[in-house]
């Protein structure tokens, strides 16, 4: 029973959160953009420090069930192993003992912290469950949904019904893709092969959560008078923790999955409350605890250090005629969105699960290729520009890089401005008339002027009043010169409001 309510539940959570990253109408974000909110790499960037309280709570009383429920990572290799035990009898048991391997949990967890405290945030992130299943579900999962509904789209167009819309499907970002299906690959091999091997000796959430569980109230027990020591539950274990010749559990490794609840057939094992003389990791020697404290101890004095730290501190061209795609500009200073308050704010708090990307309607941001903010989102508008009224990011972010604002605060917020480049321009390359840019921008921060003030019928060029621009790209998205636009926006380090 509990097995089938855990099974219930993940896949509840699991469904959630990839439709969170699938879903590009933002009608499911008002509803299920909790559940990325409650994920711990997030909570712990915002400092949602309630959130995290009780996710550690919650794995002192019940063990690690963050992971076998609301872990989306977790929950797929779940899947993918699951999938493997079906694919012959004889798969269904074919995990088996294995002792923990602490040193190089800690080790990967110390450097995990330590990347996040020297910024080097791109490859701390590498191995984050959350960022690391957003990154999949975004890059390999969503073109297959988008493709889906395209075809839907052209369906429905043809039976005269518009119930679906065509979207573009296109890669972002090369090497996120790249880096989004080596790690299924890598993750996929071994929960194909050993089950849960990633979460028990990569993954930093779970290292953390696992030094809790060892002191849970509640997990599952083996009982030595049923036991017949017929060894099924352990070979049906995919986190390898039980040790059924010790007749011991690894409670640092245990996800309170219940499989071996289910596989034990003389009611052997049952989920309690654990008695008071069973040792705190049965399954490892007095230097092994003492070798995982005192790394676990150091792990949660660099965190504590790290966040006291942080906590100071369409395409048209007015017709209906469409804009051949721009190239990117070289920006001196990398946009990112309203809500952000600043490029450390953003860098120091992101966890590159590109949520925000997945969300926003008009393709305007994307993963950063630079190698100091890999993956991280930044903005860019050659295929849409930043719309006022847009706050999609801001409300769905959870790990506080993109703060949340309202519509009229957003139009308020200037991220950067624009800069005009008049060697581009239509005006004196074509000796024609043109005024896109004033015309479109939001904010009323181009004006057009006579490009010989003492001529009458001279050409207008624009200007730009930096006081009043945004920057939210509107100009440059629809500035027809080519390759290279006439106006582009430089970001600004630090946000300021208008």
């Amino acid at each position: 029973m509990l097995r089938k309510i855990r099974i219930i539940l993940a896949s509840v959570f699991f469904i959630g959160v990839t439709l969170l990253f699938l879903d590009f109408t933002g009608t499911l974000h008002t509803w299920l953009g909790w559940m990325a909110k409650i994920q711990f790499l997030p909570a712990v960037m915002a400092m949602n420090f309630v959130i995290v309280a009780v996710l550690i709570l919650l794995t002192l009383l019940f063990g690690r069930v963050y992971c076998s429920v609301i872990c989306p990572l977790g929950i797929m290799q779940d899947i993918i192993s699951w999938i493997h035990g079906k694919t012959k009898k004889k798969n269904r048991f074919r995990f088996s003992w294995s002792p923990a391997r602490n040193w190089l949990r800690y080790t990967v967890l110390i450097l995990f912290i330590a990347g996040l405290i020297l910024g080097a945030h791109s490859i701390a992130v590498l191995i984050a469950p959350y960022s690391a299943y957003g990154r999949i579900a975004g890059n390999l999962f969503a073109p297959l949904y988008q493709w889906g509904n395209n075809a839907l789209a052209w369906i429905a167009e043809r039976a005269g019904s518009y119930a679906f819309y065509s979207v573009d499907v296109w890669i972002k970002s090369i090497s996120t893709f790249i880096i989004a299906a080596v790690t299924f690959v890598i993750i996929g091999i071994l929960s194909w092969k050993h089950g849960r091997t990633w979460c028990n000796t990569i993954c930093p959430v779970g290292t953390v959560l696992g030094f809790f569980s060892r002191f849970s109230l509640f997990a599952p027990v083996i009982d030595t008078e049923k036991c017949r020591n017929c060894g099924l539950c352990g070979k049906q274990c995919k986190a390898s923790c039980i040790n059924m010749k010790e007749h011991q559990i690894d409670y640092s490794r245990c996800v309170a999955c219940m499989d071996c609840i289910d596989t034990c057939k003389d009611g052997a094992i049952s989920y309690a409350r654990r008695k008071r003389n069973i040792s705190v990791q049965e399954s490892e020697n007095k230097e092994s605890h003492d070798q995982g404290r005192r790394a676990f101890l150091t792990s949660a004095v660099i965190a504590t250090t790290a966040v006291t730290a942080k906590s100071q501190e369409m395409k048209v061209d007015g017709g209906l005629t469409a804009i051949e795609n721009a190239e990117k500009p070289e920006r001196q200073t990398p946009l990112v969105p309203a809500g952000s308050l600043s490029l450390k704010n953003f860098s120091d708090h992101c966890t590159s699960c590109q949520l925000c990307v997945s969300v926003c309607p008009n393709q305007v941001l994307r993963p950063s290729t630079s190698l100091l903010t890999l993956m991280q989102p930044e903005m860019s508008f050659e295929r849409g520009y930043c719309r006022p009224e847009c706050t999609r990011c801001s409300d769905i972010c959870p790990a506080g890089a993109i703060r949340p604002i309202t519509r009229e605060e957003k139009s308020s917020i200037q991220i950067g401005h624009a800069v005009v480049n008049l060697d581009n321009c239509v005006v004196n390359t074509d000796g024609v008339s043109c005024g896109n840019c004033a015309r479109h921008c939001p904010a009323g921060a181009i004006r057009m002027v006579r490009k010989n003030p003492d001529d009458p019928k001279s050409l207008m060029i624009p200007t730009v009043n930096e006081e009043r621009c945004i920057g939210c790209g509107a100009c440059e998205n629809l500035c027809p010169a080519r390759p290279f636009t006439a106006i582009h926006v430089e970001g600004h380090e630090v946000h300021k409001t208008i």
